[in-house]
């Protein structure tokens, strides 16, 4: 009965940002619960490289999408829909950060693109494929937040990621108040520091590093299968009573 919840056989996932990392990972839990799951990342040659590696495990599609890009998401979301009949889930995982810079010095163009990608991207993204689903009156979103929405971090200083990461848990929670009742779950994650590609620079600093680990009760980072375990158990019907949450995975980073 309760091992059957996680079972996805016969539905499609949409994943952006799965070209690496969390988005890769959340791809691969997916599939292996029975998705068919189609990849999307901005990056076409991260992409195909990330299908070859999910060879065999089950049906993998593509879309080379730009999510900052509105009319560009909401094609993909057209296409997916009229090709497959359905994208019942979505993973809103795309993003990126910026190199530590402190607010009097950022620019304009640090700030917006941070925003655009981390948070107007996040909202472009479950505008278009929650449509279909509020019109089919199902579906589960799952966007991908950070520690960073909740606290400050120290010691580096990232006010437009922080701003963007908060941004998401909000509009999550809103979306979830207005579609709750039309049939559609909107859930987030919100990691820790997470051991991607783009977070390895800034692991092997010693300014950083040091201070992060002594912050966190676990003494770790988290690993990208991590999150995708959480981000799993959101979209299928397991968490079928869960709207609105904000799940944290930061190995007890927010603690204290």
């Amino acid at each position: 009965m309760y091992l059957a919840k996680f079972d996805l056989t016969g539905q499609t996932a949409f994943v952006t940002g799965a070209g690496r990392g969390i988005g890769f990972c959340a791809a691969q839990a997916l599939l292996e619960a029975g998705a068919r799951v189609i990849l999307s990342d901005i990056d076409a040659t991260l992409l195909q490289q990330a299908k070859a590696a999910l060879a065999g495990k089950g049906e993998v599609e593509t879309a080379v999408l730009d999510i900052a890009d509105p009319a560009a998401v909401a094609a993909a979301a057209r296409d997916a829909n009229q090709r497959f009949g359905a994208v019942d889930i979505l993973i809103a995982n795309a993003g990126i950060a910026w190199p530590d810079t402190g607010a009097e010095d950022m620019s304009d163009e640090a700030w917006r693109k941070v925003i655009d990608v981390d948070l107007n991207g996040a909202y472009w993204s479950c505008r278009e494929f929650g449509r279909a689903m509020l019109a089919r009156g199902k579906g589960a979103i799952v966007t991908v937040g950070s520690m960073s929405g909740l606290i400050s971090n120290k010691p580096q200083r990232q006010v437009h990621y922080n701003a963007a990461k908060a941004g998401v848990h909000h509009m999550t929670k809103s979306l979830a108040g207005e579609w709750a009742a039309r049939g559609v779950r909107v859930n987030s994650v919100a990691p820790t520091y997470v051991d991607t590609p783009m977070s390895s620079a800034a692991f092997a600093d010693p300014k950083l590093f040091p201070i992060w680990m002594e912050m966190t009760p676990m003494g770790r980072v988290a690993r990208a299968d991590e999150i995708a375990s959480a981000i799993l158990f959101l979209a299928c019907d397991a968490a079928s009573a869960i709207t609105g949450s904000i799940l944290v995975v930061d190995c007890g980073y927010t603690i204290w």
